[in-house]
């Protein structure tokens, strides 16, 4: 077991697809994340297999911006103490969904309840054939493919250099972003097989390297689209960057927190 870098930082993304927000600390539990992906909007249009608008179709949805009504009751889990005194352990439990609201502040400056039709109505306007947008809600994070998601600022750094511009490690949109002692990039492809303790409690089995599509291409703030990373990770990396993980311990993850590489 060695030391091999540090929590930079924690990020997650209320609604699907829209901007994340930064966290100072963070509930990492078996179902991802703390709040991360409660809500996503499915799309008439979109094909049955992954029925969610995301910014590939629009790509202003980065521009809205998702915050919790009540920042403290999504800050963790509502039983978490009573939960961390109990042997073996008891799944901590989430805030009632009204404590858990969201509200959204489009590009427009207005701002909207997440369930507010006149939020829907003006993404929809701006989406190629004015699809019908439902919103879902989920217990449980909407992840594309696993509950958690790391990416190290080596990888990012690494990539930048490849294709002569610096790049926004935003663009990958991971929940925990490592700042690890290794020179290169694309370290934490060695990960897959084994498992992190990162802080003094989360344990993260890492499963897979994680497969790239277009969302990377798209500025975080702008939106503006650059082609030019999506060919080099495909080119130079086999489509992958960073990597994929299932939480084996839960706990509360902070930046600044060590990374361990267990076995």
């Amino acid at each position: 077991m060695s030391i091999i870098g540090t929590v930079d930082s924690l990020w997650r993304y209320p609604v699907k697809s829209m901007r994340g927000e930064e966290l100072n600390e963070a509930f990492v539990g078996f179902s991802g994340v703390y709040g991360d992906r409660l809500f996503a909007l499915k799309s008439s249009a979109a094909p049955k297999g992954f029925p969610y608008l995301t910014a590939r179709e629009q790509r202003k949805l980065l521009q809205y911006r998702p915050h919790f009504r009540h920042p403290d009751k999504a800050a963790r889990p509502v039983n978490l103490a009573e939960a961390e005194g109990l042997a073996p352990g008891v799944t901590p439990l989430f805030a009632d969904a009204v404590e858990l609201m969201v509200d959204v502040k489009a590009p427009t400056g207005e701002t909207f309840a997440i369930d507010d039709p006149a939020l829907l109505r003006l993404l929809r306007k701006d989406v190629p054939g004015a699809p019908d947008l439902t919103l879902l809600r989920s217990e449980r994070a909407l992840t594309d493919c696993r509950p958690v998601s790391l990416f190290s600022l080596q990888s990012a750094r690494q990539l930048g250099e490849e294709i002569g511009t610096a790049v926004d490690p935003r663009r990958f949109r991971a929940n925990i972003y490592l700042d690890l002692h290794a020179a290169n990039g694309y370290a934490e492809n060695g990960f897959v097989g084994r498992s992190l303790r990162l802080g003094s409690k989360v344990v993260v089995s890492i499963l897979e390297r994680d497969p790239r599509c277009v969302m990377i291409t798209l500025d975080p703030d702008t939106s503006e689209a650059k082609p030019e990373l999506l060919r080099q990770v495909a080119k130079a990396h086999e489509g992958t960057a960073g990597v994929y993980g299932a939480v084996l311990v839960e706990g509360m993850l902070r930046k600044g927190d060590t990374v361990q590489l267990l076995d």
